[in-house]
């Protein structure tokens, strides 16, 4: 007589899965996991309803991959601007006005204002004083941040339905301003916020230019010309390489036109480039000390490239900032 099974009623082979309460315990487990490292990641008084509204959490207030990268990303971004503003407070204000108003901040370009929502939400909120403004041409997108700015007690942000260019003329915006930001401005964009910065007499920026297209335009314009001049129009012979190398001469040319007006300028990588090509931060803090030999070297690069027109159209205006 053969024994019996001692696994008596169930098919052969098949593991008995866990009751109820032990799947309860296991899932219990996970969320607590996963609410543990959602507080070790988050900021103090950081908001949450703000993170799922940028889609940095999901609704039910979680981490996923996608999102984890996101937070670090803007985590990144968080500690150079941190860096500015703490050194800006630490300076003191620049003028009496300033004191009761505490710093400011323009952030250009702003589109759903994410950046300016996430300063707001890091480092304004905690202080008694200091007002944020996102210049936003889209005024669907400028309702949208007014009402969210609402709904999370945000009371010392403002959205203003104007250009980049427009903006620098508002009379909704304070004589100077602090603080430049515009992150990935389209094209001249950024070139716009520079104007707007040295009109508001900026005591920095943060800038991460994207879609360079103007420079590319003026050297494809201009390529017969320049390859009959000279060898280094084979830097831009290919349209591939005429983007590529509008994009990078924009920038040596904004970096050099701000240094030109009293600023020391930083350039770093905004994140790894694996997760975007438009990567460039420039940052630049105000010291008054203008420097000849980068207004020359603005101009004679100019002459090289044959992109005098645009040196004239964009990098010539002077301010005193002192």
């Amino acid at each position: 007589m053969k024994p019996q099974s001692e696994t008596v009623g169930k098919s052969p082979g098949k593991v008995a899965r866990p009751g109820k309460a032990v799947q309860a315990v296991a899932a219990g487990g996970r969320q607590a996991a996963r609410d543990q490292e959602l507080a070790e990641l988050l900021r103090p008084g950081q908001s949450i309803a703000l993170l799922q509204h940028l889609h940095i959490l999901t609704r039910e207030g979680q981490l996923n991959q996608d999102s984890r990268r996101k937070l670090k990303q803007v985590y990144h971004l968080y500690q150079f601007i941190e860096t500015l503003l703490r050194e800006l407070t630490q300076a003191g204000p620049a003028d009496a006005a300033h004191t009761e108003q505490g710093l400011t901040v323009a952030d250009h370009g702003a589109g759903k204002s994410y950046l300016g929502f996430i300063l707001y939400d890091l480092f304004f909120k905690h202080l008694d004083s200091g007002q944020v403004y996102g210049i936003e041409s889209r005024s669907e997108l400028v309702e949208k941040s007014r009402a969210l700015a609402g709904q999370l007690g945000f009371t010392r942000m403002q959205f203003l339905d104007v250009t980049v260019a427009e903006s620098a003329q508002s009379a909704l915006l304070p004589p100077r301003i602090d603080l430049v930001t515009a992150l990935h401005a389209c094209d001249s964009a950024t070139d716009d916020a520079i104007a707007f910065g040295l009109a508001k007499q900026a005591r920095a920026f943060a800038l991460v230019p994207c879609c360079q297209a103007e420079a590319a335009r003026h050297l494809g314009s201009n390529k017969a010309l320049m390859l009959s001049r000279t060898p280094l129009a084979e830097l831009w012979r290919h349209p591939l390489h005429t983007r590529e190398l509008g994009s990078q001469i924009t920038n040596v040319l904004r970096c050099l036109y701000l240094e030109a007006n009293g600023y020391q300028v930083t350039v770093t990588e905004l994140v790894g480039w694996e997760h975007s090509m438009k990567n460039e931060l420039i940052l630049a803090r105000y010291t008054g000390q203008k420097k000849r030999a980068a207004a020359q070297r603005l101009q004679e690069i100019g002459q090289q490239f044959g992109l005098k027109d645009l040196i004239d159209k964009r990098f010539t205006w002077r301010t005193d900032n002192s």
